[in-house]
């Protein structure tokens, strides 16, 4: 199975379009973590089942390792896949927080910290960032997937608008990692 997350240009905007990559693709992409880290970590065997025309980015969990996510998009016309991790959920303390991807507030948010790329991340520097704890921004952002009473605000914004948002905020986020 391939993905691929392309930007395809509409009039000054970018609307993501998504292709496959296969599982060694999306294993080479990782620019945090050692090839052998990227050799052993869990990829998805349903990327057929995915949502690839409502995506900007490909995120999922580790099944075995709850306090490991990965995200893989393509940016300036090349994958890029970080590993991260997020703290264990402490019961009896949800509270709402705003994704600073997609600007989704529910109380599934949840801090995600990526190892710096190079030697910074082999010194033990990280970059965080609040993120969707299930990493589904762009279903959020499309309105597939509901987050609950008051989650969106209103914005005048087009969906289009907002999807060129939420793919910039990735892009910034990458480039903190890998500066």
């Amino acid at each position: 199975m391939r993905l691929c997350i392309c930007l395809m240009p509409l009039g000054k905007l970018a609307w993501p379009v998504v292709k496959p990559l296969t599982e060694h693709e999306i294993r080479t992409a990782f620019v945090n973590c050692t090839k052998g880290q990227a050799k052993r970590l869990y990829v998805p065997r349903d990327l057929a089942d995915r949502p690839w025309d409502d995506l900007d980015f490909l995120g999922w969990h580790d099944p075995q390792a709850p306090d490991r996510a990965y995200l893989v998009a393509e940016l300036d016309g090349h994958p890029s896949a970080l590993a991260l991790r997020r703290p264990s959920p402490v019961a009896g303390q949800a509270r709402r927080g705003m994704c600073s991807i997609c600007l989704t507030t529910h109380s599934d948010v949840s801090l995600m910290v990526a190892p710096k790329a190079g030697k910074a991340g082999q010194q033990g520097n990280s970059v965080g960032t609040y993120l969707c704890a299930d990493l589904a921004c762009s279903l959020y952002v499309r309105g597939k997937r509901d987050a609950g009473a008051g989650a969106r605000l209103h914005e005048s914004l087009t969906l289009e608008e907002k999807i060129e948002r939420t793919v910039a905020n990735l892009a910034a986020f990458v480039a903190r990692v890998t500066a």
